[in-house]
């Protein structure tokens, strides 16, 4: 089957950036797990980590683009980077929302007893991977001892008051599938996951994000290594939905990576393609502000977001 191009599509909706309202910062690719399915493929190996200059000029763009109200940190983990922190104070110094995109494991590593606390302190939004409620299911996905680890740490997040009624401590929690498929309904699974965890692990948790699976990277090399690639590009064509492409992220979004270089999205990012704007790094701009209704980059990789319900770093769009 000849897929079209996911231009094409874009070009019928007129799929512009809108304001910019969240900047995902991706503050490196070190991390202490290997996940099958991680787009960045990060690991403990990887060496890429913002430095504090490169922090330091996001940080001052921050000031000078009143209109962004929500700073988006991932990695890696993002925790293991030495500018984490500062960046997470002066984001909520300005009254940005900060999210940090956390594997739980992370708690466990030398030195990073105190981040639970930390997030704590600064009230910054925790959105948790956690691939399924099963440890076979985990552990298949992200190695031997995650599971373990990772209810650990859920459990002590609820003790520090997150997803607690007026806590104002917000804990939700990612849904990758397994293979080559579009995830569930994103309603029911949260219904399911919700009774799963409160009854075997008495854990609590806002919200679930369904996202599928992006075709690069480490999963891309799944897919062609079991010769699934072609069957999986036409489910997620087939599955095109108009409506949620108007609601992908990269419309209101920018991703800024641990070089300080400038993307669409974060898939773009991995991807090295251009940011459709023309603007390549934090010292190219005076304001994020300037990137309003410039264009975005597309690849047919993009039919990933706009399968079925959708699909964004805030899961299911419609």
């Amino acid at each position: 089957m000849a897929i079209p191009s996911f231009y094409s599509q874009a070009e019928k909706l007129n799929l512009n950036r809108m304001p910019l309202e969240i900047l995902q910062v991706n503050i490196g690719k070190r991390c202490n797990q290997a996940c099958h399915h991680c787009h960045v493929e990060s690991g403990p190996l990887r060496t890429e980590n913002m430095e504090s200059p490169t922090a330091e000029r996001l940080i001052e763009l921050l000031h000078t683009s009143p209109n962004i109200h929500t700073v988006d940190i991932t990695g890696g983990a993002p925790e293991l980077n030495p500018n984490f922190k500062k960046i997470v104070v002066a984001a909520r110094r300005l009254g940005k929302k900060v999210i940090d995109r956390c594997n739980l494991t992370v708690f466990k590593e030398p030195g990073q007893e105190e981040t639970p606390f930390f997030l704590k302190e600064y009230g910054v939004h925790v959105i948790a991977s956690l691939p399924c409620y099963s440890k076979n299911n985990v552990e298949k996905q992200r190695g031997h001892g995650v599971f373990a680890k990772s209810i650990n740490a859920l459990q002590l997040l609820n003790e520090l008051g997150y997803a607690k009624p007026d806590s104002g401590l917000t804990l939700d929690l990612v849904y990758n599938p397994t293979g080559p498929f579009l995830p569930p309904a994103q309603a029911k699974l949260e219904q399911d996951y919700k009774l799963e965890l409160k009854e075997l692990f008495n854990i609590e948790f806002n919200s679930l994000y369904t996202i599928t699976n992006m075709p690069i990277k480490r999963f891309l090399d799944d897919l062609n290594r079991t010769g699934k690639l072609e069957e999986y590009m036409e489910l997620l064509a087939n599955s095109y939905n108009p409506m949620a492409a108007k609601g992908i992220m990269c419309r209101n979004l920018i991703s800024v990576a641990w070089n300080g270089e400038l993307y669409d999205c974060d898939f773009n990012q991995m991807l090295e393609l251009p940011l459709g704007a023309g603007k390549k790094s934090l010292w190219d701009l005076s304001s994020f502000e300037e990137l309003t209704d410039k264009p975005i980059t597309f690849a047919n990789h993009c039919y990933a977001c706009t399968a079925g319900a959708g699909s964004s770093c805030g899961g299911a769009l419609t």
